[in-house]
């Protein structure tokens, strides 16, 4: 490989870990939005993918990508859809784990779904196991156990014991979601592959709209609309972009920067405090963020190539 071409992939690697973590960063406001709606989990999700995927169709109307679902072959749609349903499990886990236990156990739990990302891309994903990403997520880790505190780690009840189980089983979808997502969206272009996701998502959780409470109040209207278009539509076209580029574990590891600006967004909108295991926990999420973003491009580490937009 030649020096200019080792700095390009350099580049594109960084420039893809930029974008990921700047996704992970507008998802620290998803507990705002989602405190303001008084609704079901399931609810919840079928008007955040609902949103999105109103904002997504039309870009992909506006630019004419759409007409490209009838060239993907039918295998490929079919798989399209089915991370659409895993979507739609993913998020409803995790919301209702937030909903049964305690925020801090939900975090925890749900946060073991970067270190799986890296155990599983061997397997799943066919990549070699990097072992520079080891230190990252250790750092990362160690950082939410600093932010949540020994003392919020409690159980109870049966209630909050299933709480924390469907946040650990929401790790592991989100996990398959992640690990997928690059062999899924190979030769189709992003609008396109969020569409049909989207568009899955919101059938799966359709009868639960329709049978549960929905929201009521225009500030639930409006928290759902940019729970859709910021935290799901554009930040979601940042984050598939991004996955083209690297390996998944790497960008999995970037995603650590979710809980940390979660707590910056509530103590600025929330007015809860930052304490002094906070700063330090947030540190060490920022020092392995760094670390990934700091990894040389090696031969036989790093993906192969940079997955085409366009359909094969």
């Amino acid at each position: 490989m030649t020096p200019a071409a080792v700095t390009g992939t350099r580049d594109e690697s960084r420039s893809a870990l930029l974008r990921v973590a700047l996704a992970a960063m507008t998802w620290g406001t998803i507990p705002l939005f989602v405190r303001a709606v008084d609704a079901n989990a399931m609810v919840i999700v079928f008007w955040r993918v609902t949103f999105a995927g109103i904002v997504i169709a039309a870009v992909g109307l506006v630019t004419g990508q759409l007409k490209t679902w009838r060239t993907v072959p039918l295998r490929r749609r079919f798989a399209i859809l089915g991370m659409g349903v895993l979507l739609a499990v993913n998020w409803t886990l995790y919301l209702g784990a937030l909903q049964l236990t305690n925020v801090a156990v939900a975090t925890l739990l749900a946060y073991c779904g970067p270190v799986l990302v890296a155990l599983l891309t061997p397997l799943v994903a066919k990549e070699p196991f990097d072992r520079r990403i080891v230190l990252p997520l250790l750092l990362s880790f160690g950082g939410i156990v600093a932010i949540i505190g020994p003392q919020d780690l409690s159980l109870g009840d049966g209630r909050r014991l299933l709480g924390a189980a469907l946040a650990l089983a929401s790790a592991f979808t989100y996990a398959l979601l992640v690990l997928n997502v690059k062999r899924v969206v190979a030769g189709v272009p992003s609008v396109v592959y969020m569409t049909g996701e989207y568009l899955s998502a919101g059938l799966v959780l359709l009868p639960a709209v329709l049978l549960l409470p929905g929201p009521s109040r225009p500030i639930e209207w409006g928290a759902l609309a940019a729970l859709g278009i910021v935290d799901t539509a554009i930040t979601g076209l940042l984050f598939i972009s991004a996955l083209r580029r690297v390996r998944a574990d790497h960008a999995a590891a970037l995603t650590y920067a979710e809980p940390v600006s979660s707590v910056l967004f509530s103590a600025a909108f929330l007015h809860e405090p930052i304490t002094a295991a906070t700063a330090i926990g947030g540190a060490l999420v920022v020092a392995g963020g760094i670390r990934v973003a700091r990894m040389e491009p090696q031969q036989g580490i790093e993906t192969p190539g940079i997955v085409p937009e366009g359909v094969e």
